[in-house]
């Protein structure tokens, strides 16, 4: 009977290791594809929603040269927001022709309220005037070119 037992043992042992190794081994569950990117605002929503306030918002800010620091970084967040709704529009081209132009424009959006961003960082009084500018003519680019009637004034 100890034999038996000794043998019972063993093939328990050998069922037990053959199981880990089996589960060790065992491929791993298919990974899931990546999240696909897809539009769900309006691009109507995200001008009025958010390029148009944080525009109007940066102009009040610039009018005279901000205070404090905390003005400054909203000031940066402000901007950063506008370049975001760049890559935003990088996700809703026309669906029939011009797309290439609306890319272009996009891109455009993103680098001029990056570099506004970066310049209002740096608490560049002048150059963040110059910055806000040059974003006001890339927005009016834009709208010019897909015929929206919306047009951005100057800065006062």
């Amino acid at each position: 009977m100890g034999t038996f037992v000794r043998l019972r043992r063993l093939l328990f042992w050998a069922v037990a290791a053959g199981l880990l190794t089996t589960t060790a081994a065992s491929p791993q569950a298919p990974r899931k594809s990546a999240p696909r990117l897809e539009p769900v605002a309006e691009t109507r929503l995200l001008m009025e929603g958010i390029n148009l306030p944080n525009f109007q918002g940066l102009q009040k800010l610039l009018k005279e040269k901000p205070a404090d620091a905390d003005a400054w970084t909203f000031g940066r967040g402000q901007a950063l927001l506008i370049a975001e709704t760049g890559n935003l529009l990088l996700l809703r081209p026309p669906r029939s022709q011009g797309q290439d132009p609306w890319m272009t424009h996009a891109m455009d959006l993103r680098a001029a309220g990056t570099r506004l961003a970066r310049t209002i960082a740096a608490r560049d009084y002048e150059g963040s005037r110059a910055g806000l500018v040059d974003l006001t003519n890339v927005c009016n680019r834009c709208h010019q070119t897909f015929r929206v009637a919306t047009r951005i004034p100057p800065k006062e």
